[in-house]
């Protein structure tokens, strides 16, 4: 590695948020969750828009979100919906407005949203891939 390329990884390194940026998320329940072992990305872009209430096998669905404004939120909704942060805000007024729905649930960062969704197996979370362990399942990888 030449050196400008070092010290562009050093600088990239440092800045916040810069590695959890490129971390990579999964979608997850609750290892005893009843929820479908794999989710297409449609079918888990919808149960985030709120446009669906369940898992494509019937079983109720609850989507939990990342804390709004951290790299894990921006960087879910881009891949999972295409829509930006600002677009998502836009998106959830309108619906809110006109009463026919309400944002998912704010869970706090991977930490607290795997906590969460692994003591409910009708929730569903999205979290760093490094988080995963025996207490959830990952059904979808968010590409």
């Amino acid at each position: 590695m030449n050196e400008i390329a070092w010290e562009r990884r050093c600088v990239l390194a440092a800045l916040p948020g810069a590695q959890a940026q490129s971390a990579d998320l999964v979608a997850v329940v609750a290892a005893n969750s009843k929820a479908p072992p794999k989710l297409s990305a449609e079918e888990l872009s919808a149960i985030f828009m709120g446009t669906a209430k369940s898992f494509p096998n019937g079983e109720r669905a609850v989507p939990i979100d990342q804390k709004a404004g951290t790299p894990q939120y921006a960087g879910f909704y881009q891949k999972a919906a295409g829509k930006t942060e600002a677009q998502m805000k836009a998106y959830w007024s309108r619906i809110m407005f006109t009463g026919k729905g309400q944002p998912p649930q704010e869970g706090g960062d991977g930490a607290a949203v795997k906590k969460l969704v692994a003591a409910n197996p009708n929730m569903v979370g999205y979290i760093e891939a490094s988080l995963v362990d025996a207490s959830v399942r990952v059904i979808a990888d968010i590409k």
